[in-house]
């Protein structure tokens, strides 16, 4: 029998890995409770269906794993720094030219720059427009371009900001450089349909009934498909959920995971139009039997 191992943050890490791409209900802030929540013993492969931001994966730093999303804007940026044609480098110089281009011109210069990304779908364009869009939503209308406005910030890149994104480059290519990593774009049903025994597929899905910052809802099918295919896998799993907050308990982890163990947290997230509006949250970590620490 392999016994169990916990699979911490890096020591030499003193503060989480904020990455360069924003999505909102990234999981920053829940990452070392989600590395001390989890048993694994590292020996198979991290699987994520719904990467997102990477801010898991890229703090729990596996040996091997795959990494997915639908949106491939995310996965080829990630892409092009596992293989080099993106640098810490180039984005210093493109986010500096280009800031200095909003500063002048304004919500007139994002717009030039969304149009043509909606075009070229270059993906130094995407971070800048990820980082300098409204509340860092990443959204794309059904004809698959990028619709979310300016932030109203023309002063956005200033040269404190661009280090900080700078340096999140930097401390990815450091990290993906020596991994066996795999950045797919993909339906969640294929990548966790690869997962095999000894695996650990980590999911953070869409709420169930919101956008999920795409250009789909996250539909309560999806979400039973999910729940059927996570109960079928051979692999471990662990999946990241609302549990409950202020106003109502989370109907979907009732139905179908009540007979589950899980670790919760109280976190708050600071999204809301006004700060009254910005309630806290109970997150839980729902696990197959033999994966709690």
């Amino acid at each position: 029998m392999i016994q169990l191992i916990k699979i911490m943050l890096p020591k030499e890490i003193s503060k989480v890995i904020v990455p360069p791409i924003k999505c909102q209900g990234i999981k920053t802030k829940l990452v070392p409770f989600i590395a001390k929540s989890v048993l694994w013993d590292g020996n198979g492969t991290w699987v994520e269906p719904f990467l997102g931001s990477g801010v898991v994966a890229f703090n729990i730093q596996p040996k091997k794993a795959i990494l997915a999303d639908k949106n491939e804007h995310i996965i080829n940026f990630y892409k092009k720094i596992q293989t080099g044609e993106i640098n810490s480098s180039m984005v210093r110089e493109f986010l500096k030219e280009n800031g200095e281009k909003l500063y002048k011109e304004g919500g007139d210069f994002y717009y030039k720059v969304r149009e043509d990304f909606n075009q070229r779908q270059d993906s130094l364009s995407f971070l800048f427009l990820n980082r300098s869009c409204f509340n860092g939503v990443i959204r794309f209308n059904k004809k698959g371009k990028f619709n979310v406005p300016f932030c109203k910030k023309p002063d956005r890149f200033r040269s404190a900001y661009i280090t900080k994104i700078t340096n999140q480059v930097k401390v990815l290519e450091n990290i993906i450089k020596d991994k066996d990593w795999k950045f797919v774009t993909a339906d969640w049903r294929e990548t966790i349909g690869s997962a095999r025994k000894g695996d650990l597929i980590y999911v953070d899905p869409p709420y169930i009934g919101r956008h999920t910052g795409y250009i789909d809802v996250w539909a309560q099918q999806e979400a039973e498909d999910l729940t059927s295919a996570l109960k079928r896998s051979s692999a471990g799993f662990a999946l990241s959920m609302w549990i409950e907050n202020k106003y109502r308990k989370n109907q979907y982890v009732i139905d179908y995971w009540d007979d589950y163990e899980r670790k919760t947290l109280n976190h708050f997230y600071h999204v809301g139009s006004q700060e009254s509006l910005r309630n806290s949250m109970e997150e839980g970590l729902i696990m197959k039997s033999g994966c709690f620490a």
